[in-house]
């Protein structure tokens, strides 16, 4: 008997049912033939089947399966496992043929590229020369390629793009010509930005602490050599060196707080603090300051107590901060107001909400969104005449991610601005510490900005 029998008994109609059917048919024959022998007749039909299961169990590795078969059958499962594969990349990726054409992704570069489509050259999607030449030459040498690249439209982006040949087929194995190129492409923007920033911190911390130093020096330098007996020269000259090292004093000490604040950035503070109490601390710390600007600060609570959960000394640096802005930038205005409230939100914590108005020039809408930037200033001559560091609104802004809680900044030119300090209540900040709260605060068009 040829291998191919056996095999023929596996399949299909030509398997173990078969073989009952005609046992039983055969059986069926001999019942009817015998008459009153029917237990022999019988016993033959029970020996057919018997021979139809042992047929049946026979090892299958006895011949081979039908070649086009296993084809149509592992080209299936191909498929699937690389789409499957693909759509579990965790980073944006793309699989080319070698003639650039998209035969599938997964959503993350769906999301990121768009236009791209499955059938179309990756050209249309992705209008990047540099990346076009990348995978091209990773089929050319069959090896893998990478390339960083920028995107300036609709904003500043920054990409890693990794080309790697795929082979499938024995050919491509071999060292041929790959069948794929699976295209991977990280986001390097928040890396970048990370970096840019670093490098302007550095580069304005230097520059800040640079200014008062040289100023210091040449001072120094002036009353050993011209002024030397020019008391009333010296005098004056030691007013303005104490005024400089004071500010220089004044931005080591602001370089210290935020980086401690950043340290533990992460560590939500559980202590209780009462805000009521606390905001008229800092009105009568800053009530001689706010003398000397010809300002008054009026404070206005709609409770006698509202408890929220953080640090005591890092909540009064912050209300400090603010408040010191408030009287420093609207001196003109003669008037500093500060509202406390408890906003109940249906199915969510309560917030304590604190506002703090000035009436003085405000702040032009572009400058809104950068305030929270360290040493970013609107005005950099005045900021430095009136002694300021150009980071207190970043402790701000710090103090507050360790808090979760939101800073919005809401001005109109000519008519001051509002920063409005949103934190949860100590009732209900236990149950969701786990939780920041990052929902956008209320603004009015373009005046508003949400610095959290």
């Amino acid at each position: 008997m040829s291998d191919e029998f056996p095999q023929a008994w596996h399949e299909g109609w030509r398997g173990r049912w078969f073989l009952y059917l005609v046992a039983l048919a055969v059986a069926t024959v001999l019942i009817v033939w015998s008459g009153a022998r029917w237990p022999y007749a019988l016993g033959v039909g029970v020996a057919l089947v018997a021979a139809g299961f042992v047929v049946r169990r026979r090892p299958r590795e006895a011949a081979p399966l039908d070649g086009t078969l296993l084809a149509r059958r592992a080209a299936r499962l191909t498929d699937l496992t690389v789409e499957g594969l693909v759509a579990a990349v965790p980073i944006p990726a793309i699989l080319l043929d070698p003639k650039l054409v998209v035969r599938t992704h997964n959503a993350r570069a769906a999301a990121l590229v768009t236009g791209l489509k499955r059938g179309e050259p990756l050209m249309l999607a992705l209008r990047a020369p540099e990346v076009v030449e990348t995978v091209r030459r990773a089929l050319a040498t069959n090896a893998a390629q990478s390339i960083d690249y920028a995107e300036r439209v609709p904003v500043s982006r920054w990409f890693r793009v990794e080309a790697a040949p795929v082979a499938v087929t024995a050919e491509g194995r071999d060292g041929g010509k790959p069948d794929f190129v699976l295209v991977a492409m990280t986001d390097l923007t928040e890396e970048r930005r990370l970096e840019r920033l670093r490098a302007d911190f550095v580069a304005n911390a230097s520059h800040e602490l640079r200014t008062p130093l040289a100023s210091v020096v040449g001072f120094i330098e002036t009353i050993q050599g011209p002024a030397k007996k020019d008391v009333a020269a010296t005098e004056r000259f030691l007013g303005i060196m104490l005024a400089q090292a004071r500010r220089m004093s004044r931005l080591i000490d602001d370089l210290l707080s935020l980086s401690r604040i950043e340290l533990n950035e992460h560590v939500r503070p559980v202590g209780d603090v009462e805000l009521v109490g606390l905001i008229g601390h800092v009105r009568d710390t800053l009530g001689p300051y706010a003398s000397g600007q010809g300002v008054t600060v009026a404070v206005e609570a709609s409770e006698p107590a509202i408890v929220v959960a953080g640090d005591l000394d890092e909540l009064f640096r912050l209300f400090e901060n603010l408040v010191q802005n408030a009287i420093k930038y609207g001196a003109e205005g003669k008037k500093v107001e500060i509202s406390l409230q408890r906003e109940a939100r249906e199915g969510r914590r309560d917030e304590a909400v604190v506002a703090i108005r000035d009436h003085g020039a405000g702040i032009p809408a572009e400058h809104l969104p950068r305030l929270t930037e360290r040493f970013y200033r609107v005005d950099v001559v005045s900021s430095r005449e009136k002694g300021g560091t150009g980071l207190g609104l970043a402790l701000v802004k710090h103090i507050l991610n360790r808090h979760r809680g939101r800073l919005a900044i809401d001005s109109t030119p000519g008519e001051g601005a509002t920063f409005t300090v949103r934190l949860e209540t100590a009732a209900d900040a236990e149950a969701g510490a786990g939780d920041a709260a990052a929902e956008p605060a209320p603004g009015r068009g373009d005046r508003a900005a949400d610095l959290s």
